[in-house]
């Protein structure tokens, strides 16, 4: 038993060791393992108390952020309300002192009722419904054992979890497929559901024991879940269908496919452990470790040859599964589906052809627009038209899928401006109404777009800022009042007369979204007349007329703002404007001619990049990125990028000529902006807070904000990879498996430190909830 143990953070408890049905595909009564007749009915409160222990033991040990404890049987709702109250408080008691405790459940949902289910929001247990479908499929295994029909039964069940008082304990379907069943009628029952999730699980079957096959179909486990995944892309992916998500490159496996190491441990009703349920199906006692809660710890389970094994990754596969070249998504099926008498679980799966043409047909079919944010349907949100959510609950479930949709996007940029136009009025109630303020309130009623092109440009609101607090942006030096430039870029592009004295900030006037004006013996300030086309600027000896007409050559002084075409349209390259240098690290002076070309360039293909690899983020980038910014060169750090708070709108990276890393640099940047844009609006975290939190991808303990910026983007940084996946992208799966497995640290550790608010334990519980989701066994 020497040697290190894995972290274990999944365990199912057996409550109740008998069930209500006699569903013939159910692994524990009708497969191999019978072991189930020699051990007691119920759960005994000693023996909860002793799991409760050892769990909280291995999560003090091994500083678990959160700990997934599934409540499973049998049936465990045979264990009654009294005796789930009691096992409920036993864990929570015991185990959230040492992490943050998910509670879940696996039922065939028989016996829910409504004093269960306030338990279960009591409780915040989730509750996953076994369901095979329409009457016809569901009644083909799930029956009662004088052959009666469970499948009112089940509806009722899943009907009690969609209402709004109990909704936020429904965590979906688990569906055990069956080909003769068909997939459409199969399907439509289940969306009927309104699931957060589907599981659709293979009927358990080993190389002894295979799977039926009827008709001449070679693969007909694949055919058939190909046309029901053709019918979900075709919806619009209305709910989450794991097995789906999970086959796609990059998408983080599950417990029947991908690499991961296994992190699941069982306890029976007597106290017994074992490893992963599934194992029932191979042969009699195939899970049975030979230790109890009692006198063995979590680690000694761990080291059992039989968990070890499965924590080897592709070196723990048969020879066949090293060689194949989607072994990294396969990762060689459900460890139980690859029994043979002789070879042990040294084998591929005995579904190794249909899960072959089934990664095929996910590839090969068209990758499925992103839904409306009325259609999303992400584990533990809800479609708009039956739930019963605030728009602040719609706004963050829809930022929390990655990109966001157009709508959401366009919510931001709005507020964010708005925040703009409240700046500028405190300016006035600080300074007092000015010619340049009403300057602007004449242009804002006479042409009012063009007051709006200037507002909106990223680097107006730190200016008001700096002008507001000059100790809010330090290192722009001191403040100067930042209308009078407003007001002329606006007018100039109005084409309006005017005339204002505007200040000189390092021997230049920026017209911001315009250019810079740098006329040698500029003083302090200058008196600056613009009209239709032109700009004449007088300062002591200076005077000069500067054309503006961009058919003309460029005029003496007039270094102009300079633009390049992106797919989603212009994106401007800001090397003039003197608020850029709000990032808290130097920015490059402006550029020469070449560089800016190159640069144009890269940020072009990068752009074609995005929209090849991750399109609902490329709609994203659409919605709002408007300048970048180049950092200055730093050999200590040569890839760097950067967001400002008050910068909405645009992004600041070191010029790099590789498109494919720019497009990474850009949507991760992008993801801090628009999660800066929602802290504006709402407190996602509890203010005051003093707590630190270790993340894997710093050094430094970081701020709870600091670490829900870090998740949310690497987050879009996962799903960039995972796209990239699907080609010969070098490396593409083993970056998605890096970035994944940031993420879900990284939420673990947020939602552990309790220091979010009720809107911020919703926004990263969407992310966890996608990332984390377990399927520990069929029923």
């Amino acid at each position: 038993m020497d040697g290190p143990c894995r972290r274990i953070s999944q365990f199912v408890l057996k409550v109740h060791s008998r069930c209500d049905l006699s569903c013939d595909h159910c692994y524990v009564y009708q497969h191999a393992d019978q072991t189930w007749r020699g051990r007691p009915a119920r759960m005994p409160p000693a023996t909860v108390q002793g799991a409760a222990r050892r769990i909280a033991e291995h999560a003090r040990e091994h500083g678990l952020p959160v700990v997934h404890v599934v409540l499973h049987g049998g049936e465990p709702l045979l264990l009654g309300a009294a005796g789930l109250r009691e096992a409920l408080a036993e864990l929570r008691t015991t185990i959230t002192p040492w992490a943050r405790l998910d509670l879940r459940m696996q039922t065939n949902g028989v016996l829910l009722d409504d004093e269960l289910c306030r338990l279960f929001v009591e409780y915040d247990v989730r509750v996953g419904v076994s369901f095979d479908g329409d009457r016809v499929a569901n009644d083909r295994h799930r029956v009662f054992a004088h052959g009666g029909s469970s499948h009112d039964h089940v509806r009722r069940a899943l009907a009690l979890l969609r209402r709004p008082e109990y909704r936020t304990s429904y965590a979906g379907i688990l569906c055990t497929i069956d080909v003769r069943n068909d997939p459409d009628r199969v399907y439509e029952a289940l969306l009927a559901e309104n699931p957060p999730r589907v599981d659709l699980l293979l009927p358990h079957a080993t190389w002894d024991h295979p799977p039926q096959r009827p008709g001449p179909e070679p693969t007909p486990y694949a055919h058939w879940l190909g046309r029901l995944h053709r019918r979900w892309v075709d919806d619009g992916r209305p709910m989450s269908i794991r097995m789906f998500e999970a086959l796609r490159p990059g998408g983080g496996g599950t417990e029947a496919f991908g690499l991961a190491p296994a992190d699941v441990l069982v306890i029976e009703a007597d106290g017994a452990w074992e490893q992963v349920d599934s194992l029932k199906t191979a042969y009699h006692g195939a899970a049975g470790t030979g230790f109890d809660v009692f006198d063995h710890s979590v680690d000694e389970v761990a080291r059992h040859p039989g968990v070890a094994v499965r924590q080897d990754g592709v070196d723990g596969l048969c020879a066949t599964c090293r060689a194949c070249p989607v072994v990294d998504r396969c990762g060689g099926g459900l460890y139980a589906h690859r029994w043979r008498t002789g070879s042990d679980f040294d084998n591929p799966s005995v579904y190794c052809a249909d899960l072959l043409r089934l990664i095929d047909t996910v590839d090969a079919y068209p990758p499925p627009t992103p839904p409306a944010p009325r259609q999303r349907t992400a584990a533990g949100s809800m479609p708009r038209e039956w739930s019963a959510t605030s728009p602040v609950d719609e706004l963050l479930d829809d930022l929390a899928t990655g990109p966001g949709s157009t709508s959401t996007l366009a919510l931001l940029a709005a507020t964010q401006f708005s925040i703009t136009r409240a700046l500028l009025a405190a300016c006035r109630d600080r300074f007092g109404s000015t010619a340049a303020w009403e300057l602007l309130v004449h242009l804002d009623q006479a042409a009012p777009d063009a007051v709006l092109a200037v507002l909106e440009h990223p680097f107006v609101r730190p200016g008001l800022v700096h002008r507001l607090d000059s100790s809010a942006l330090p290192g722009l030096g001191a403040a100067v009042d930042p209308l009078p430039a407003l007001a002329i870029a606006a007018a100039l592009r109005a084409g309006v007369p005017a005339a204002l004295r505007v200040p000189v900030r390092a021997g230049a006037i920026t017209l911001p979204t315009l250019g810079n004006l740098v006329l040698p013996g500029l003083g302090e300030r200058a008196e600056v007349t613009v009209r239709p086309g032109e700009v004449q600027v007088r300062s002591g000896s200076v005077e000069q007329t500067v054309l503006l007409d961009p058919l003309a050559p460029p005029s003496t002084g007039w270094l102009p703002t300079r633009d390049v075409s992106v797919p989603g349209g212009r994106l401007l390259l800001e090397d003039g404007d003197p608020y850029r240098d709000c990032y808290g690290q130097p920015v490059e002076p402006r550029l020469e001619v070449p560089a800016a070309r190159a640069l144009g360039r890269t940020l072009t293909d990068a752009w074609r990049v995005v929209r090849r690899d991750v399109p609902a983020h490329a709609a994203a980038l659409d919605g709002g990125l408007r300048a970048v910014v180049a950092l200055a060169p730093d050999p200590a750090r040569p890839l760097r990028s950067a967001t400002a708070r008050h910068a909405f709108g645009a992004v600041a990276v070191t010029p790099h000529p590789d498109p494919e890393t720019m497009a990474v640099l850009l949507v991760h940047e992008w993801q801090h902006a628009k999660l800066g844009a929602v802290l504006d609006l709402y407190d996602l975290v509890e203010p005051g807070q003093g707590t630190r939190i270790r993340v894997p991808w710093r050094p430094d303990p970081r701020p709870p904000e600091g670490v829900l910026q870090g998740v949310y983007a690497h987050l879009a940084v996962t799903q960039v990879w995972r796209s990239r996946a699907a080609t010969d992208h070098p490396d593409a799966s083993a970056h998605a498996a890096h970035f994944l497995a940031w993420t879900r640290d990284g939420v673990d550790a947020l939602l552990a430190s309790r220091s979010l608010t009720a809107a911020g334990e919703r926004f990263v519980s969407q992310l966890r909830h996608a990332l984390e989701e377990t399927h520990v066994g069929s029923r």
